[in-house]
């Protein structure tokens, strides 16, 4: 309760006869002079809810740049074919053999062009597929329904079967998937079955691959360098995980899947993760043991650290829930502690390569 009338704080007895207890719209003049009036606060259930503001609507995309770069790309693709065309004409007019051999190095050229095409849409169809799981995933651990858990499930071993590995985590899982009432469960039970031996391959993977440029940037000479063999090694990587986990991503897909890393990482801070760490790390002194390269070449390592995490993120077809996120810190511990000739490789992960 708080009292309306300006006056300096005071003690009062409750049973005290000056205390009046009045309504929020009650008028102070009714009450005697001297007495102690108190509004009790309002209900908070009783006060009126502030709504949000309506969502505005998306912003319509001009049809322009479409129609625009769909022209251009139909122009150049004719200007092509006739100019093939053209060239194998004249090759025919020069000679018969020239001219065949022109043609069968354009149909070579066709095919494989229509292969790449096929691959790249595969590559993407893949992905989208990845994606697609993972959402259903997570909004299905909160729903626990049974039924769209099965079909997760389902998609899940289809998505693995090409895998040999996980032959022994497929059999374990259809074997219990009558035994399971709710959907959560079984989302849980697939995952400690087929997501743990990847984890380990991915976490391994990611110490590899931050050990490799934390060397490799803290010997090298040149800036320039340092760039190109960085970029090199996080293609690699997020390559090597989206293979992992079941994708199969083209050049295209490596591009989106890279946009998809890079804006992953950008939400989830792992910049500003990655330099509160080595500040930790690095500091109490031990930065003024070190070399200016290995500082450096030590950040690099983390920095591509916490970018396979992004990408296991992104590349993993289920959320993690059941078993514990890949933590930065483990893995900057495992590079701080290795030597150069150690195979950066932690106990689970011996294992799963015997």
């Amino acid at each position: 309760m708080s009292e309306r009338t300006q006056r300096r704080p005071a003690a009062f007895r409750l049973d005290d006869p000056r205390v009046v207890v009045k309504d929020g719209d009650g008028d102070s003049g009714l009450f005697t002079r001297g007495a102690i009036e108190i509004t009790p606060d309002p209900d908070p259930s009783l006060l009126p809810v502030a709504l949000d503001a309506p969502p505005l609507p998306p912003k319509r995309r001009s049809w322009w740049g479409t129609v625009f770069w769909s022209a251009v790309g139909g122009l150049v693709l004719l200007g092509t074919g006739l100019g093939v065309t053209n060239l194998i004409e004249d090759l025919f007019v020069r000679s018969q053999g020239l001219g065949w051999f022109g043609a069968a190095l354009a149909v070579a050229a066709l095919l494989a062009l229509i292969v790449i095409v096929a691959r790249e849409a595969f590559g993407l169809a893949r992905l989208a597929t990845i994606e697609k799981l993972h959402e259903r995933a997570a909004a299905t651990i909160v729903s626990d329904s049974r039924p769209e858990a099965d079909a997760i499930v389902s998609d899940l071993l289809k998505l693995t079967h090409s895998n040999p590995s996980l032959a022994r985590a497929r059999a374990t899982l259809a074997s219990h998937r009558g035994d399971i009432i709710d959907g959560a469960d079984m989302l849980k039970l697939a995952e400690r079955e087929l997501m743990m031996p990847l984890d380990r391959e991915a976490r391994r993977l990611v110490s590899v691959a931050a050990q490799r440029v934390s060397i490799v940037t803290a010997i090298s000479p040149r800036a320039l360098i340092d760039v190109a063999f960085v970029l090199a090694a996080a293609l690699r990587l997020v390559r090597q995980l989206a293979l992992l986990y079941g994708g199969r991503p083209g050049t295209l897909g490596m591009i989106r899947l890279m946009r998809h890393t890079i804006s992953h990482l950008a939400i989830t801070g792992g910049m500003a993760a990655s330099d509160s760490l080595i500040q930790q790390m690095l500091g109490h002194g031990v930065a003024a043991k070190l070399s200016q390269r290995l500082g450096e070449g030590i950040l690099n390592g983390l920095l591509t650290a916490r970018l396979g995490l992004a990408a296991i993120d992104v590349t993993r077809p289920l959320p993690f829930n059941e078993l514990p996120r890949p933590a930065l810190s483990d893995l900057a511990k495992d590079l701080l502690s290795k030597r150069e000739g150690d195979t950066p490789t932690t106990e689970p992960a011996r294992i799963s390569e015997r």
